[in-house]
């Protein structure tokens, strides 16, 4: 698999961005609410530490098989940034699957915002050279758990950590094997 690229996905109400390191200022602010770490851990980064994040990340993997995704979601009726959708695409077994994860900050929660971004994701994943479309999410998280439905992905009988593997086959090969055709 050749590298993937972030481009922009327009959905009903959201411009999905690439990740820019510039987006770290306004980032830091919408992802200030401790709250955001309930289920993942840790504290909000300063624009700072967020800015070096930033940095690492739009350098790209340091594996030529992975590509990291990241896209800042901005809402057009309030022209400012809410949250972040990422997509870890890499091989596993004979497949390419996108690890997906999502965020919105507190004062845009509730509004469908990160279903939307999600679906807008996994849709454009799904035209790329992706298999399959997975998220980790915590079995208490009955938000992300909602998120994760509305994209079409459903829940496993697997476990990493703590949180309970969700899947959606998106690519053609894959389709055709679970078929039983190969």
């Amino acid at each position: 698999m050749s590298a993937l690229a972030a481009q922009a996905i327009s959905t009903g109400r959201l411009d999905l961005l690439p990740l820019r390191v510039e987006h770290a200022e306004e980032m830091a602010a919408v992802l200030s609410d401790p709250a955001l770490h309930t289920f993942i851990g840790g504290t909000p980064d300063t624009p700072q530490a967020l800015r070096s994040r930033y940095q690492r990340i739009t350098a790209g993997s340091p594996d030529p098989a992975v590509s990291w995704l990241n896209w800042v979601i901005r809402l057009r009726d309030e022209p400012c940034l809410t949250g972040t959708v990422q997509a870890t695409v890499g091989p596993s077994g004979h497949a390419t699957v996108a690890e997906v994860a999502w965020v919105v900050g507190v004062p845009w929660q509730g509004r469908g915002i990160a279903a939307e971004a999600a679906r807008g994701v996994v849709g454009w994943l799904a035209r790329q050279p992706v298999d399959a479309v997975a998220a980790h999410i915590h079995p208490e998280h009955r938000a992300s758990a909602a998120v994760a439905t509305a994209a079409g992905l459903t829940p496993t009988n697997a476990w990493h950590d703590g949180e309970l593997r969700w899947h959606l086959t998106v690519g053609h090969r894959l389709r055709r094997r679970s078929d039983g055709a190969e």
